[in-house]
């Protein structure tokens, strides 16, 4: 008998939730490599609640405690074409706040009965319908595990995935993050275009005392691109000063539906590891949630073939996927976001504080 029904790898949003959802009579082992600790791996992210997410949470009634959030929170996102020198105000509802604590919080709400254990999946085989995973823990030692069903929500460098569909390919691009210590007059939040080092978006945050700018990159001459776009900003007004921290990771963005991966034989894949993210935004979070949720209904149901189950209920985010690959040429066609820009659709007026 496996150690495991279920091996869950990756305890961000995706892991987290779906821990937190399955029922108590299975065996359930939650793998992930982030701790409380100052050293602790920490998720590359600006630390953005969208409304999407928010209503995620809202549907499990659950709220945020507020060590979580951080100051301030703004209400519009100030939109730059770097290519046209165009610049429009839009009112977005995001919630600012610390992804770290957020990512700990979730994982909090895990029960006690899931067991967890703190490192890096590095291998996984099936031997007669088993899943063996092989793990190294945060303090260097090597553990196996062996588990009946996995779950990969191990994010754009899913080793499930890899595992699963080792042809399969998603356009990834590298996501590039730096923190300043803030030097504007007045915090902000921005997102921005520039074709001349990316045709991706780049975004900046201001965070208590700090100031975050990232973006995310072709991987090849990323940090050149990164480099250079800053300079470009900087003729913009951004201030950036000398970097405190610099971190990066990989980043997909799904160029259709058929990007998607649901999982196969016993395994499953929820959030970025199934290809489940914005490709105009690259939001990710209420993908995460929503998927966790939809598969731990399928699994708490004991139906046959849960992997059809999952495949077909996750349908309609494959749909929504789709939605936003059609707003893509409005966003990042130079051209179209010009015109939709200088329209001023959707925009408000801002008045500048002196």
């Amino acid at each position: 008998m496996a150690d495991f029904d279920i091996a869950i790898i990756g305890g961000g949003p995706a892991g987290a939730t779906l821990a937190r959802l399955l029922d108590k009579r299975f065996r359930v082992l939650l793998i992930d490599g982030k701790t409380a600790s100052e050293n602790s791996f920490r998720k590359v992210c600006g630390g953005l609640l969208s409304p999407d997410a928010q209503k995620a949470f809202a549907e499990f009634d659950l709220t945020l405690p507020k060590d979580i959030l951080v100051d301030p929170q703004i209400f519009s996102v100030r939109t730059i074409d770097l290519q046209s020198r165009t610049e429009r105000h839009y009112q977005r509802f995001y919630m600012n706040l610390n992804r770290h604590k957020f990512d700990l919080w979730l994982e909090g709400l895990v029960p006690e009965s899931t067991e967890r254990f703190y490192g890096r999946c590095r291998s996984i085989e099936r031997r007669d319908g088993v899943y063996y995973i092989n793990c190294k823990g945060n303090d260097g030692t090597l553990h196996s595990f062996t588990a009946d069903m996995i779950v990969g929500a191990d994010g754009a460098g899913s080793l499930v995935r890899k595992y699963l569909y080792p042809k399969k390919k998603i356009r990834r691009y590298t996501a590039i993050q730096q923190w300043f210590y803030e030097e504007h007059a007045n915090p902000f939040y921005s997102c921005i275009f520039d074709p001349a080092t990316s045709d991706c978006c780049s975004w900046s945050i201001s965070k208590d005392s700090l100031f975050i700018f990232g973006g995310a990159f072709a991987p090849d001459g990323c940090r050149e691109s990164f480099e250079k776009q800053k300079l470009r900003l900087a003729e913009y007004g951004f201030r950036f000063g000398e970097p405190i921290n610099t971190e990066a990771c990989v980043v997909l963005r799904p160029k259709s539906p058929l990007d998607v991966c649901t999982g196969k034989d016993s395994a499953f894949l929820i959030g970025e590891a199934a290809g489940l993210i914005s490709p105009s935004s690259l939001e990710g979070i209420s993908f995460a949630v929503n998927s966790a949720r939809i598969l731990a209904e399928v699994l708490n149901g004991g139906k046959a073939c849960p992997e059809k189950i999952y495949g077909r209920k996750i349908i309609p985010m494959k749909i929504k996927i789709l939605a936003k690959v059609l707003k893509c040429p409005f966003m990042y066609v130079p051209v179209l976001r010009r015109m939709v820009m200088k329209s001023g659709i959707s925009s408000i007026s801002v008045t500048k504080q002196n």
